[in-house]
């Protein structure tokens, strides 16, 4: 089990304009208290190997200021981004996969790419949900520790983002890769199953619940 204690703090850099004060005033707001450190991110969060950590909240609660610092927290070599997967546009996907072609097909599939018509497609010509899917895929290939994603399937119809939260359940208990995953979708919750599940408020504390570890 890994222990991570993550704060994080902002200034504000701003300039007290004529209207800036005139806000501050409509809203009992001092300059001293507007441009004082505001820490919006103070938690503490122990991660097994094969877990999912899922952070959820509202728009504007720090979601992905959370999942970015859990990334600089874990070593560069072990972790995985899915915003930073290039999109390839000279080969097709089974090709991208690095393993045989059964293993390659049934990460693709994993991943909600079972169409051989897709498949056989290069990901730069694929619609924005299959290449979200595609990305997806590539980060479960990669064999990383830790795999990043914000907007964890925000983009795909509800039930396809169901059923991809069953199958990277089963694939993170299979080869102990750790997800963290942040979305404001909390419908997928009984699905994904999330071992650590991180609740943002606009302006309450972090709330963290962990699954009963056996």
């Amino acid at each position: 089990m890994s222990t991570y204690n993550i704060s994080k703090s902002f200034r504000w850099h701003g300039h007290l304009t004529d209207k800036v004060v005139q806000v501050c005033r409509m809203f009992g707001l001092t300059a001293d208290r507007l441009t004082e450190r505001c820490v919006i991110d103070n938690c503490r969060l122990e991660i097994n190997d094969g877990d999912i950590l899922y952070i959820t909240g509202p728009s504007g609660a720090g979601k992905s200021v959370l999942l970015r610092e859990l990334e600089k927290a874990t070593p560069a070599p072990d972790r995985m981004n899915l915003n930073e997967i290039k999109l390839p546009g000279d080969k097709t996907l089974i090709d991208c996969i690095d393993a045989d072609c059964l293993t390659s097909l049934r990460i693709l599939s994993t991943a909600g790419l079972n169409d051989v018509f897709c498949v056989l497609n290069q990901p730069a010509n694929l619609s924005q949900g299959q290449k979200y899917r595609f990305r997806l895929a590539m980060a479960m290939a990669a064999g990383k520790k830790f795999v990043f994603a914000d907007e964890f399937c925000s983009e795909l119809d509800r039930i396809t983002a169901a059923v991809i939260s069953y199958n990277i359940r089963k694939f993170a208990k299979k080869t102990g890769t750790t997800f963290i995953l942040a979305s404001s979708h909390d419908d997928i919750l009984l699905d994904l199953a999330p071992d650590v599940l991180v609740i943002k408020e606009l302006s309450a504390q972090t709330q963290v619940i962990y699954k009963k570890r056996i």
